[in-house]
């Protein structure tokens, strides 16, 4: 398969627009326009019969010690693990891509409702895709101002005085069966497990992101 983004170049930066935050001089951040990115395929293997969308960032610190704190930095040697910013599943086939802005036009403090997504194609038939809630949900559970279920995407936020760059990967798998065995929420992690033992191909392409004005300003649209 091949997948590809009109919001952003392999391994290119990811726009702020379709991020969570941005830079800010004054404050370091502030909430930016969280448009969930375009993203397009072709070369689907004959035989599938739904496809999964799943996005992660690779980079996320596993120590929170040092985290956005003022004179301090989140060292690059600092051990990493994933953190979910999207599962979108059950996407049929006969679908070739998702435009800018579909799932997510800004921050919705509190979450997004899931995990059903109705969605109807150019023929007017109506299918039901289904969101997992991605990992902000976790990060913001003791937050009263932010707290809820995130469904869908919600785009990067790295720490922004990590010295770090992050990778941000979204994957298109091809699955042999039409829906994917979960029932009710469940997670990107959740998903990622659920579909072993049904690929039958994958395709994948990642942009980088930082809110560390000296990172940022290194990066390049390739």
């Amino acid at each position: 398969m091949k997948i590809w983004s009109d919001s952003f170049t392999e391994g290119g930066p990811i726009p702020p627009r379709c991020a969570f935050a941005e830079i800010d001089p004054g404050s370091h951040i502030k909430l930016s326009s969280n448009r969930s990115p375009h993203i397009a395929w072709d070369e689907v293997p004959a035989g599938a019969e739904s496809l999964v969308l799943l996005c992660h960032d690779l980079d996320v610190p596993t120590d929170g010690e040092n985290v956005n704190r003022e004179g301090r930095t989140v060292p690059d040697a600092l051990a990493r693990t994933d953190f979910y910013h999207w599962s979108l599943v059950d996407i049929p086939v006969v679908l070739d891509a998702f435009a800018e802005g579909m799932f997510s036009d800004m921050v919705t403090p509190g979450g997004k409702s899931g995990p059903l997504v109705p969605f109807t194609i150019k023929n007017g038939t109506e299918h039901q895709l289904r969101h997992g809630v991605n990992d902000y949900t976790g990060w913001f559970a003791n937050d009263p101002d932010m707290a809820g279920e995130y469904y869908g995407y919600d785009g990067p936020c790295p720490p922004w005085n990590d010295e770090r760059v992050h990778t941000y990967v979204f994957t298109l798998y091809a699955l042999d069966i039409p829906r994917l065995p979960l029932e009710g929420r469940f997670t990107g992690k959740e998903a990622s497990l659920a579909i072993m033992g049904h690929i039958l191909d994958e395709a994948r392409i990642f942009g980088v992101y930082s809110l560390n004005p000296e990172i940022a300003a290194t990066l390049i649209d390739k």
